[in-house]
């Protein structure tokens, strides 16, 4: 059976805003309070799409979640007799909770879930564990869209099982595939799974960040591997450095990135970085009998302050047809003398798998700290499953006109974090979602439709 992975990027919501809700992320914090283009914003995300689809890589998107979300403000008891009310309500009293009813962060869909294709599952069907996010509040409320998403889109249970989110708080705080990465020769052939964890909740005495919450647990990512039905020989869990946290590092794709079987990574990225590099190397080759193509970055070549400012590892990794890879970085690696450098001696190597190096101008995402990996996640079916899903999500030239058009009819230009107080900008999101689901021809995803 024949596999192909197809990158599902995120649409920008209409409420992109620069509130700065999310610690340990440095871009977060450092934009915080400036004026946004939730126009600009979703257009430079969708341009990215269409420019991959074009070169052949598949490319599909997903909706974004309901923005404002007044229900959840009701449920936090800010008052009210109407939805605008209620946002009037919080944005004096509560303006926080607005920010955080507001929140366009589900454009960043590698942490919508983590996804196990049905070749390496034990019961031959590909699994969904939505994200729980439980780190962020504004993040948490994602998760019951993002399941009522998914399992719209993959609803046909004789080949797809969306899971709940992991319950547990805390100890199973899961921020979905931004930490997770599949390692494999080839696409439809069995892989290795490996887990970048932070912490652990019920084990004492692990090295731990100072600055910065850790965000990922290991109870989690073990929880998902068994529910997914991997077999345990094929999953690896390896801990995140606390120093790269401590950096601004809140994922691991902001430190490493693995496609098939190439590997690139800053030696700063994980616990024992030396021993855990020779884990994974080994791991590699028991399953699928290969090497592992490694391309190690040191601190002498890139600190992590550059790495995280350039945001060099929340890139693509996309293997071509003629087999070698070529790396999506965002525009901001141009502008760091080091990355550049570092960029041209990889191309420049012919020993190195990365024959070419695109950019794109994600500004408005990479102002929230969101790169090219961070408005994609991987999602890998074989030719029966792909006939199975629900929806014009595919992306091809009509698909991308009428969310061109779609974008330009309905995204303001600019958005402060104090307009989120706006009456009208309820009723613009709700107009442009419902019309949305339209062009998606999706059911009604959203409460207001029902």
């Amino acid at each position: 059976m024949s596999y192909l992975e197809i990158n599902f990027d995120g649409l920008v919501g209409p409420t992109h805003n620069y509130a700065g809700l999310s610690s340990g992320n440095v871009a977060s914090t450092l934009h915080k309070g400036i004026r946004s283009n939730p126009r600009a914003a979703a257009l430079q995300g969708l341009s990215k799409a269409k420019a991959l689809a074009d070169r052949g890589f598949a490319q599909a998107v997903l909706p974004p979640a309901d923005r404002p979300l007044p229900a959840m403000l009701r449920h936090w008891g800010i008052p009210g007799d109407s939805d605008t009310e209620i946002i009037g309500n919080a944005a004096v009293a509560q303006p926080g909770l607005l920010a955080a009813a507001s929140s366009a962060s589900s454009m960043w869909t590698a942490n919508a879930c983590t996804m196990t294709p049905s070749c390496d599952s034990a019961d031959s069907r590909a699994h969904f564990t939505p994200a729980n996010l439980f780190s962020k509040l504004h993040r948490s409320i994602e998760a019951g869209f993002t399941t009522r998403l998914l399992r719209t889109i993959f609803s046909d249970s004789s080949h797809f099982t969306v899971h709940p989110p992991l319950a547990g708080g805390d100890a199973m705080s899961d921020e979905g595939a931004a930490n997770h990465t599949r390692l494999c020769s080839y696409s439809g052939e069995m892989a290795l799974h490996l887990f970048v964890y932070g912490r652990t909740a019920l084990s004492q005495g692990l090295p731990a960040p100072v600055k910065y919450p850790a965000r990922q647990t290991l109870e989690s990512f073990q929880a998902i591997a068994r529910r997914h039905l991997i077999p345990p020989a094929r999953c690896l869990f390896v801990q995140q450095s606390p120093e790269a946290i401590d950096a601004g590092v809140f994922h691991n794709d902001v430190i490493s990135v693995g496609d098939h079987n190439v590997f690139l990574y800053h030696e700063s990225a994980f616990i024992d970085p030396a021993a855990t590099i020779r884990q994974i190397q080994t791991a590699f080759t028991a399953t699928t009998g290969e090497q592992l193509a490694l391309i190690p970055v040191s601190t002498d070549q890139l600190s992590l302050g550059d790495a995280v400012q350039s945001y060099l590892f929340n890139s693509q990794l996309m293997r071509k047809p003629d087999g070698t890879h070529l790396l999506v970085v965002p525009g901001e690696c141009h502008e760091n003398q080091n990355v550049r450098r570092l960029l041209r001696d990889f191309v420049d190597d012919p020993q190195n798998p990365l024959s070419e190096v695109i950019s794109f101008d994600l500004r408005q995402s990479m102002h929230n700290g969101g790169g090219p990996a961070c408005l994609r996640n991987r999602i890998t079916l074989n030719e029966n499953e792909r006939q199975r899903i629900t929806g014009r999500i595919v992306l091809d030239d009509s698909l991308y006109e009428d969310l061109r058009h779609w974008i330009r009819k309905h995204y303001r230009e600019a958005l402060e974090p104090g307009d989120l107080a706006d009456s009208q900008l309820l009723n613009e999101c709700r107009y442009a979602l419902d019309e949305l689901c339209g062009i998606l021809e999706l059911p009604a995803l959203y409460d207001f439709q029902r």
